[in-house]
């Protein structure tokens, strides 16, 4: 029986890689520059230069179940990247069949927040749970759904995009999608930064330590760092925020009746600050028959680790 995967998340500046046992302990790992390969078959040659090595180590390729990919959006149906703004590699990607026949081993693929799910499903707090959602609070918001233990897909293999549901109609413009008022625009790193403008600009006479900021300095560990500090302005954009985030997760809760909603990303970072706010807006919006009863809780996995990890849980068999 193979004892170690290979988990590779493509990111759209990095690329992090490892390989993997089945206990979830990554014994050795990796990064390469996404984009300074102008095409596919040269970064799947650089992976495979910088990976050799860690399988020759580990006792060859026979004792790997596969390869798991987590990627922007990755389709786990066709192995394909599809489309992803953020990559240098336009339009259709077969990345999986390229990657299985540098490799000679088998390679699933999906987008980098359902490998999230599965990763915490497989090593995480959602060890032994069937439903459950995860959000990925980052640069944007990521999101994985899973009921009655899978992934949900969808008919073509982009199910679960809530970092996109509309939150706020008419809100603000999400620059990458021309969408107004999505939960992205508000819940994600650059939506703290976006509000706190906001805000500032709008209480032109409030004394806020944001304003000792540069506009390129501010950013959402700017705000949490005048949050800690006791900062009127930037506990007003954490509450706001928290408010949001709270009233989409009910939403969400309403949908689909999960066990816990777990949160990961940089933004979890700070702590009671957001998930306060969060869980109260989230119970106020919720009808009696689902109050207190999903968990709200963070991720444990190690955010450093946690890509890596969730790609190659998608390969070990069942």
């Amino acid at each position: 029986m193979a004892d170690f995967a290979i988990g590779i998340d493509i990111g759209g500046t990095n690329t992090k890689f490892g390989v993997v046992d089945r206990n979830g302990d990554i014994i050795e790992q990796g990064r390469t520059l996404t984009n300074e390969h102008e095409n596919v078959q040269e970064f799947i040659d650089e992976l495979f230069l910088q990976l050799s090595p860690m399988i020759k180590k580990a006792g060859g390729a026979k004792e790997f179940v596969g390869i798991g990919v987590g990627a922007p959006n990755g389709n786990y149906y066709t192995g394909n990247i599809e489309h992803a703004a953020n990559l240098k590699w336009k339009g259709i990607i077969p990345i999986a069949s390229m990657m299985s026949e540098k490799f000679d081993m088998k390679v699933k693929l999906t987008n980098d927040a359902n490998a999230a799910a599965v990763g915490e499903m497989m090593y995480g707090c959602a060890k032994g749970m069937k439903h459950f959602i995860t959000i990925t609070l980052g640069t944007g918001v990521g999101s994985g759904i899973v009921i009655d233990g899978k992934i949900v897909l969808g008919h073509d293999g982009f199910a679960g995009e809530l970092g996109h549901v509309v939150v706020r109609p008419g809100g603000r413009m999400h620059k990458g999608t021309g969408i107004r008022g999505s939960l992205e625009a508000y819940a994600s790193a650059t939506g703290v930064r976006e509000t706190a403008i906001e805000i500032l600009t709008e209480n032109p006479d409030t004394e806020s330590l944001l304003r000792t900021y540069s506009l390129n300095d501010l950013t959402s560990q700017a705000v949490y760092d005048c949050a800690v500090k006791g900062d009127k302005i930037a506990l007003q954009i954490f509450e706001f925020t928290g408010q949001i985030l709270g009233e989409a997760l009910a939403n969400f809760i309403m949908f689909s009746s999960p066990e816990a909603i777990i949160l990961f990303g940089g933004l979890t970072k700070a702590g009671d600050l957001i998930i306060n706010p969060t869980r109260k807006a989230m119970e106020e919006n919720l009808i009696q028959v689902f109050k207190n009863k999903v968990k709200l809780m963070f991720s444990e996995l190690k955010e450093a680790d946690a890509a890596i990890l969730g790609a190659s849980a998608l390969v070990w068999e069942e």
